[in-house]
């Protein structure tokens, strides 16, 4: 039976998903016993008294969250060793890394469908995952001609308000308004929240949030409650449990990144408006996202608002930079990704659902607006490890 050392933290959703898809891997393939030393046991004893331990205890492998300069101490012991990258990727160890730079532009592309001119990264100082989704951020705002803005701090694990509060307190109030703010995950998110609070800034008048992980507790802590970027994470975890299979029989020798993706978006209250000038048109918008499961047609769109269908038309371009009905189109097909990631139901009704009344083009509408079909997609990006 393998013995695999956890040397991670598991008070975040990333780190207790990451876990969960470890163990479902031992519970396909084990099972396998796991044990984390507390945290107690670095401060006594060093990183030192963990290799030992390690030795004593006769792990088989370890997943560790570790410093880059200490490695060659985890390297003594000559197992499988999967790092969770922090400050930087090992070039020496296999590393549970993520598309991050992947994430940053999928969280700027959407302030930029929501027509934000305005955008802005709040980064957690010196670490890779914050660095790189805050360079995806800036590449696709700078591509679009938008106002970028940037501000990091280092983690502050919930201290007083201090210097580096304060400094967050007056960036967010120099932010133009409106404007689009993705921080690099929940808990800074949160923070934001809290900062918006305490100076009366309007969230999503003047500040649309989004974080990163869909950690709910932190998501549903804040007024409102946040939008979060969702993460294979489980999946990241599986895969790590069948690397660690593969690195012990020999099968790879060699250090294997695995890759965790960003996948949707969880939607919540912190992200409902778009930044749109023109009421009449944002009166529409509005109606379409609560009513795009229904029959909607442009005639009954402008009993809505004192505009003619053409003026309507018109307008509604100039405004979201797509017509009426590829809006329409869009909100329906984002609506029928996400219940394909999460429900198990068929292809047929999650279309009927989604509003779409002829289901035999759903397949190539889905490949021409998400590069894949509806089945790939599944496949590739479904939360639940069968």
């Amino acid at each position: 039976m393998k013995r695999i050392l956890i040397l991670i933290d598991y008070s975040s959703e990333f780190s207790r998903r990451l876990l969960k898809g470890l163990i479902q891997y031992s519970n396909d393939h084990g099972p396998w016993i796991f044990y984390r030393l507390p945290t107690y046991y670095k401060t006594l004893y060093g990183k030192e008294g963990i290799v030992e331990w390690a030795k004593e205890w006769k792990a088989d492998a370890i997943i560790a969250r570790w410093d880059h300069e200490d490695t060659n101490l985890l390297a003594t012991l000559n197992i499988p060793i999967i790092l969770q990258n922090y400050k930087s990727r090992s070039p020496y160890f296999s590393n549970l890394t993520g598309d991050y730079i992947g994430t940053g532009e999928m969280a700027a592309r959407f302030f930029i469908k929501r027509r934000y001119r305005n955008l802005a990264y709040y980064g957690n100082k010196g670490v890779i995952w914050s660095r790189e989704r805050g360079e995806g951020f800036r590449r696709e705002a700078e591509k679009a001609n938008l106002n970028y803005y940037y501000f990091e701090t280092e983690n502050l694990n919930g201290e007083d308000w201090d210097t580096s509060h304060m400094k967050l307190d007056d960036w967010l109030l120099s932010l133009p308004k409106p404007v689009g703010l993705f921080a690099c995950d929940d808990s800074f998110a949160l923070r934001v929240s809290q900062s918006c609070t305490i100076n009366n800034i309007r969230i999503p008048e003047e500040i649309s949030l989004m974080g990163v992980d869909n950690d709910e507790l932190i998501c549903h802590l804040s007024d409102p409650p946040i939008s979060s970027i969702v993460t294979d994470v489980e999946k990241g975890g599986y895969e790590a449990g069948r690397l660690i299979d593969r690195m012990i029989s020999g099968e790879i020798e060699e250090p294997f990144n695995i890759i965790i993706n960003p996948t949707r978006f969880e939607l919540r209250k912190s992200t409902e408006k778009y930044d749109i000038t023109n009421e009449y048109i944002s009166q529409v918008v509005n109606f379409i996202e609560d009513n795009f499961t229904t029959n909607i047609d442009i005639e009954g769109l402008t009993e809505l608002v004192p505009l003619s269908r053409r003026n309507l038309e018109v307008k509604f371009k100039e405004e979201m930079g797509t017509s009426i009905y590829q809006f329409i189109l869009s909100c329906r097909i984002d609506y029928f990704a996400r219940l394909l990631l999460t429900t198990d139901r068929t292809l047929f009704d999650l279309a009927l659902e989604s509003g779409f009344n002829d289901c035999k083009n759903i397949a190539r509408i889905f490949k021409k607006l998400k590069g894949c079909t509806p089945t790939e997609y599944r496949k590739e990006f479904m939360d639940d490890i069968l």
